[in-house]
This record gives structure tokens, C-alpha cells and sequence, in this order.
């Protein structure tokens, strides 16, 4: 179950729709997860207390609640406590660093290595 290929179920929260269908298309494609999205923070708690995923993928600019503050409220949420957070971001790592979440992974990201560079992170390979 350790594999890459092993069935994981991913949650993608971002804004924006292309990075969305890139990034869920690519996990599916390249690592035969299962991979859910949502377009906000609030709709991505809703989504992911209801999916059970093994990880969330979380862009940090958002409109209304952001990636930091979605993060504060799925630790604050027993359910969503321990599911690991990987940062999405295009700004500087530093400014995201140290937030409680698994690793923070610049975009724009190589679709062809996303999935090992998860993985890798999460100890999952």
C-alpha cells in the first residue's frame, strides 16, 4: 500500500479551474489516486469532511477564506486534525512556512513528477 500506485484519495482546494483539472487530471493519470476538488476553503472543509481524502493539495491566494485560514479551520476540526496539508503556491515558501502544514510545493510544478514529489513528502513511497 506503500506504492505511488497505491488508491489514494486526494482533495484539491483552488480558485482557480485550469490548475484544478491539471493537477487532478495529472494525479489520476500518473498515480491512479482518487481526486476530489473544490473551488473555495469553505466548500473545500465541506469536501473534505464528507471524503475522507488522505491528503489535501491547498492553494494559499484564495478570494474570501484562504489557504492559511482553511488550514486553521481544518485543524481546528477533529475530523480534519491529522489529514496532512500540502501548500499550493506561487509565492515565496517562506511566507507559508511553518503553518502546520506537511510541505509546501511551488507552482508552477512538473505535472509528469507532482504525484512521486507527493508521495515522497507524505512517506507514502
Amino acid at each position: 500500500m506503500g506504492e505511488i500506485s497505491a488508491m489514494r484519495r486526494i482533495l484539491i482546494i483552488d480558485d482557480d479551474d485550469d490548475i484544478r483539472e491539471i493537477t487532478a487530471e495529472t494525479l489520476h493519470v500518473t498515480a491512479g489516486w482518487q481526486v476530489d476538488t473544490a473551488n473555495s476553503g469553505p466548500d473545500g472543509i465541506r469536501r473534505a469532511a464528507s471524503h475522507c481524502p488522505d491528503a489535501i493539495l491547498l492553494d494559499v491566494s484564495m478570494p474570501g477564506m484562504d489557504g492559511p485560514a482553511t488550514l486553521r479551520e481544518m485543524q481546528a476540526t477533529p475530523a480534519l486534525a491529522d489529514v496532512p496539508v500540502i501548500f499550493l503556491t506561487a509565492k515565496a515558501e517562506t511566507l507559508v512556512a511553518g503553518l502546520g502544514a506537511a510541505a509546501v510545493l511551488a507552482k508552477p510544478f512538473d505535472p509528469l513528477t507532482l504525484a512521486s514529489r507527493i508521495s515522497s513528502v507524505l512517506c507514502w513511497s
